[in-house]
């Protein structure tokens, strides 16, 4: 069974905590290049303004996925 149909088996509330955690997933991987951004010692490199807004997207990615494990981990935790 593939993928995307375990996922439709599952209930609302699991689907969200699920969702909820790929959130997660995805604000750690956009807080990990915001440091790498801050964390170069190439003077050139360090001149040039990048144009990707890291922190706006952390934080959005992790109240968004703070608010789906919210809503629906304590319902898929009660089975």
């Amino acid at each position: 069974m593939d993928l995307v149909a375990q996922f439709e088996l599952l209930t609302d509330a699991a689907q969200l905590a699920v969702v909820g955690g790929l959130f997660w997933v995805l604000a750690g991987l956009f807080a990990l290049m915001e440091r790498r951004r801050h964390k170069t010692r190439n003077l050139a490199r360090l001149e040039r303004v990048g144009w990707v807004p890291w922190t706006t997207l952390f934080v959005l990615a992790a109240l968004a996925g703070g608010g789906m494990l919210a809503l629906g981990l304590p319902v898929a935790l009660k089975g």
